[in-house]
């Protein structure tokens, strides 16, 4: 999923997301897309539940309705 249309969704405005396989732009360094494993609203549960997930390497984001393309 493209970052712009996880901010864009009303179910993970303004919640940390937690992101596989995040992708990158080379030039800016801000995150491009990736698959959404899961979000809250508070970063420690989200980061509790990847802590005992088999998921350990992710990219955890706040998806906000104010994002740029650059």
């Amino acid at each position: 999923m493209r970052w712009e249309e996880i901010c864009d969704c009303s179910h993970y405005r303004g919640q940390w997301v937690a992101l596989h396989a995040c992708r990158y732009d080379e030039r800016t360094g801000k995150a491009m897309e990736g698959a959404v494993i899961d979000a809250d609203e508070d970063l420690v549960e989200l980061c509790s539940r990847m802590r005992t997930s088999d998921r350990k390497n992710c990219a955890i984001l706040f998806a906000s309705d104010d994002v740029t393309n650059d």
